[in-house]
């Protein structure tokens, strides 16, 4: 199984098809893209999954966005301001924004864009939760009035965590969230080009020539979106070798997951750089834990895991080169704004001997441990597996199922017929207790059944804090918790390199691919 098919991030994973004929790249003024997945679904808004917010970053664009030090800055809004009380934001669109169809971009599009983002990204459903009114006051300018103050409405309107507040053309946003778009016009410096778009083959995205970007040098996903190119052309080659042997002939110029077996050659061709990641451009991995279900339902027994989950073997199982692979023990993404040491003495110096006596100690009498091992998925797979055995080490009454990721994934909607699985995420959306799956469902989450009464509240006074170092006094309060509870457990932080031929100039590094500012 190849490498880029297998790292594809676990919670998002799309099926892949069979591999078309590599054929010729078009002109050197036209970048031809390797992605980790076809781009299945176009509506950004619809699906968490990675690829389709790919796709958004090109095609659409945002209000505000993040640059490399996860500070958020101004998009497509020039100036904004915030009343006294904190209650009210109003917001004036920059001059020149346009969308594809040629029409100019107003606040009632971007009052109707946020309206259906708002139902489907977790901090969109807690602004509109607080939300008295959302309403264009002019061409240019719309106003947000809040019931009560919240320090996170600019942060989540910059978040990169998907689904991303993507702008869209009233019409297009009046579209029910629970239905996909049909109507593909953003007002982002790609346009799609549906003509040319074969499923199975390859996508064709056009530079927008009335794209008027910043004036400020691109920055991550901030800045000026400069695209240098005529045409992006995404070529689908689900084989990792297949599109790795493209990209050294040249008839590929970017590759966003590198097989890991072929990073040493791809490392030695002098045509071709490697990008390795860091922060919030790594996926983090953890354990998911069946709170509803004996034995985990005793916190005690959960905690056992603690003692028992050597990062560094986990990583080390995976075959990753310690450069590309690094122990995390936070849960909130090593490297990002909420990083901390909070409760994390539990999780030092793990062994089978602490464990052993950690189970002991508690009143576990032999019940099963249902280890759901995805086989379709490298890291999930892995992962499961050194589990597995270290359960049985400790003392467990071990079953490791084996099924594909779908039925994991079908399986943990129920609250019986489980009890752990591995699965890895992307740093950015792990980065935030109000975005991170094992926090912000807390009470409510179907991928772990958890429920602590301590978590709501601190989860309110996080979204309400004013500051962001209240934020990330909260945050370390919430990881306290959740180390004390361990409805899951940190198996290590890891990057997926990408790869681009050495002629291009100007690549930004990002998890998320983005094609501005390149030269070729």
């Amino acid at each position: 199984m190849s490498k880029l098919k297998a790292f594809i991030p676990a919670m998002f994973s799309l099926a892949l098809i069979a591999a078309p004929a590599v054929t010729p790249a078009y002109a050197s003024g036209n970048l031809v893209a390797v992605l980790e997945a076809e781009i299945a679904t176009l509506d950004p808004h619809f699906t968490p999954a990675y690829i389709s917010r790919t796709f958004g970053f090109m095609v659409f664009d945002t209000l505000f966005a993040k640059d490399a030090k996860g500070e958020v800055k101004p998009q497509m809004v020039q100036d904004w301001k915030v009343s006294p009380d904190g209650l009210i934001y109003t917001f004036t669109l920059r001059d020149g924004l346009k969308w594809h169809d040629g029409g100019p971009v107003t606040s009632a599009d971007c009052v109707a864009s946020l309206r259906r983002w708002g139902q489907r990204n977790a901090l969109g459903r807690r602004i509109f939760a607080i939300t008295a009114s959302l309403e264009p006051s002019d061409a240019k300018t719309f106003v947000l009035t809040l019931k009560e103050p919240s320090g996170l409405v600019i942060d989540a309107l910059g978040n990169p965590v998907s689904p991303v507040a993507f702008m869209m053309p009233e019409r297009v946003a009046k579209t029910p969230a629970d239905q996909r778009i049909t109507e593909i016009v953003g007002s982002g410096p790609f346009v799609y080009s549906k003509a040319d778009h074969r499923t199975g083959d390859r996508m064709i995205l056009k530079k927008f020539a009335d794209y008027v970007p910043r004036s400020e040098p691109a920055d991550f996903l901030a800045g000026g979106k400069r695209v240098n190119v005529d045409t992006l052309e995404i070529r689908v080659i689900p084989d990792g070798s297949t599109a790795a042997s493209a990209l050294q002939t040249g008839e590929v110029d970017f590759m966003q997951y590198a097989p890991f077996d072929l990073l040493p050659v791809l490392e030695k061709n002098a045509k071709v750089k490697v990008v390795n990641f860091t922060g919030g451009n790594m996926f983090a991995g953890a354990y998911r834990l069946n709170a509803a279900q004996k034995p985990f339902d005793d916190p005690a027994i959960r905690r056992v895991l603690w003692k028992l989950v050597d990062q560094r073997e986990v990583l080390d199982g995976l075959g990753l080169d310690a450069k590309y692979a690094t122990p995390c023990a936070t849960f909130f993404t090593c490297g990002t704004t909420y990083d901390s040491k909070a409760g994390t003495d539990a999780a030092a110096n793990p062994s089978i001997e602490a464990a052993r006596a950690a189970l002991k100690a508690t009143k576990y009498a032999g019940e099963p441990i249902i280890v759901m091992q995805a086989s379709d998925l490298e890291a999930p797979r892995i992962s499961a597996q050194v589990l597995a055995e270290k359960l049985k080490q400790a003392g467990f009454n071990v079953d490791l199922q084996v099924m594909d990721w779908a039925s994991v994934l079908a399986r943990r909607t129920k609250k019986e017929g489980w009890s752990v699985y591995g699965v890895h995420a992307g740093g950015f959306d792990l980065a935030s207790p109000l975005t991170n799956v094992m926090v912000a469902f807390n009470c409510v989450d179907f991928t772990g059944w958890q429920c602590d009464p301590r978590i709501a509240p601190l989860l309110d006074a996080f979204a309400k804090a004013p500051a962001e170092e209240d934020r990330k006094k909260i945050a370390a309060e919430i990881q306290t918790v959740m180390y004390d509870q361990a409805p899951g457990i940190p198996w290590g932080q890891f990057a997926q390199p990408a790869a681009y031929r050495a002629n291009l100039r100007g690549l930004i590094p990002s998890a998320i691919p983005i094609f501005w500012n390149i030269e070729k």
